[in-house]
């Protein structure tokens, strides 16, 4: 798992000034990751059609004036994390203080035990059973041939793309850091070279793919051969089921009561934590993992809320989660692996290059968990809490955490169970303010209407049937 473009007959993208690595959540390169939720090259080829499709003709219509703005939404507290270890004291429950203990500071990231208690978690799972799970990925089944037959660009735009560090080649990490949001087939090294032999792109069989063998290459084999290939639910990015559970008004009290202990714990505003997204239980069963991933995307012009897209009524071609706060609650003690990993929690520095090294793919949670540097072994009842998003520094959401980057280890013996609370912010202030306006609404509405009265609608449940992940 939210990320203008140069026209695509223009010159090669450069890097940014001063030599610096592009970052990962660069527009440019948050494109290519979010036109495509799939695992191979064929991925940048939506984004560049896209590009060439909606490069702007001279001449158009002008913009409307945008509408006056509302009044300015209340600024987001952030709980400070001092240092790894520290230890605050937070009274959750009327009476009773639990600790927070602080893990890393990037991503602000605290572990909260007890926040849960035994019989709370058992009904959880319980509940859960009785609406029934659902995969949590199904593969998918694109058809991309109409796509290809519009095409009008060349090899090069396309091995620009994938060319990270500008070096005129095409490295095994360069086209597999391209799937770091993907949300098919996990692709690893030896995959890649499988292709590559399968479709002779690599006749020198070193793996590394010049510009002169990019352009023998049809793209369409490719998307053959990763069409002819058996997946099985472990080679997904992700393996468990899930359901939502709903925690608005007149839920289960037990439902209704972790989302006042999410907010006191947050200390966000009541407005903003209730017309977020309800509960998401998931369960992993042995073999069941999620390759490192981001729970939310960074918001450019090409990419709007999913929770105000509506409201806002403004077109963009991208969609993500915006979900600003990840409070993640263990249900049960799992027998063997389930760690929840932070492959690059409070590195010095961040470079999405770095998370493959010599074949070893940081993000990979089946094989590599062992060598993430922050894990958090499931305990029952404890809670998980951490921002993924940085401050703008004026009280309001910034720019996306890379060091937020986590998964769910493999589950080794057993089977694990958690659950997600996910408080949804849009980093624009205007549509934020303008959402919950529409929500008050809505919800006098209702009230007048009576509980109960047909159209009755609420974000929770609105969201109750929709599996939002990048």
């Amino acid at each position: 798992m939210a990320a203008a473009e140069a026209p695509a007959e223009g010159p090669p993208l450069p890097g940014p000034p001063g030599g610096r690595p592009r970052p990962v959540c660069s527009r440019p390169y948050f494109l290519v990751l979010m036109v495509f939720a799939h695992l191979y090259v064929l991925n940048v080829l939506g984004l560049l059609l896209f590009v060439h499709l909606s490069a702007g003709e001279p001449g158009g219509p002008p913009a409307a004036p945008a509408p006056p703005p509302p009044p300015p939404a209340r600024a987001l507290p952030r709980l400070e994390g001092i240092k790894v270890g520290h230890t605050q004291r937070v009274e959750l429950v009327p009476g009773r203080a639990h600790s927070v203990r602080t893990l890393s500071l990037k991503p602000l990231l605290f572990e909260i035990p007890d926040f849960l208690t035994e019989e709370e978690c058992k009904l959880i799972v319980h509940l859960a059973k009785l609406k029934g799970l659902q995969k949590s990925q199904i593969l998918p089944t694109e058809d991309y041939e109409e796509a290809m037959e519009m095409i009008e660009i060349s090899q090069m735009d396309i091995f620009n793309l994938l060319d990270h560090n500008q070096d005129g080649q095409l490295q095994l990490k360069e086209v597999l850091t391209h799937t770091r949001l993907g949300n098919g087939r996990w692709m690893t090294p030896e995959n890649i070279r499988e292709m590559y032999t399968a479709v002779k792109a690599d006749p020198d069989g070193n793996g590394v793919l010049s510009l002169e063998e990019f352009k023998q290459l049809n793209i369409r084999d490719f998307h053959k051969y990763m069409g002819s290939q058996k997946v099985k639910m472990s080679d997904l990015v992700r393996n468990s089921q899930h359901t939502w559970l709903y925690q608005g008004e007149g839920a289960h009290q037990v439902m209704r009561a972790i989302r006042q202990r999410v907010m006191r714990l947050t200390r966000l505003p009541p407005e903003i934590v209730e017309h977020s997204e309800p509960l998401q239980v998931v369960r992993y069963d042995q073999g069941g993992h999620y390759h490192a991933h981001m729970d939310s995307g960074p918001v450019f012009p090409e990419t709007a809320c999913s929770h105000t897209k509506l409201v806002a009524n403004e077109s963009a071609p991208f969609e993500t989660s915006c979900r600003y706060v990840t409070v993640l609650f263990y249900l049960n003690n799992v027998t063997g692996g389930g760690e929840t990993v932070f492959p690059i929690a409070d590195n010095r520095t961040y470079e999405e290059m770095s998370l493959i090294q010599n074949d070893i793919d940081l993000r990979d949670t089946r094989k590599n968990c062992d060598k993430g540097n922050l894990r958090v072994k499931p305990q029952q009842g404890t809670a998980v809490f951490w921002y993924n998003y940085l401050s703008d520094g004026e009280g309001w959401v910034g720019e996306l955490d890379d060091f937020a980057l986590h998964g769910g280890c493999l589950v080794t013996q057993g089977t694990k169970w958690i659950a997600n609370n996910w408080i949804n912010v849009d980093p624009n202030r205007r549509r934020q303010q303008q959402f919950q306006q529409e929500m008050e609404r809505f919800a006098g509405s209702e009230a007048g209407a009576g509980a109960g009265a047909p159209g009755e609608w609420t974000v929770d449940k609105a969201y109750s049937g929709v599996h939002l992940e990048l």
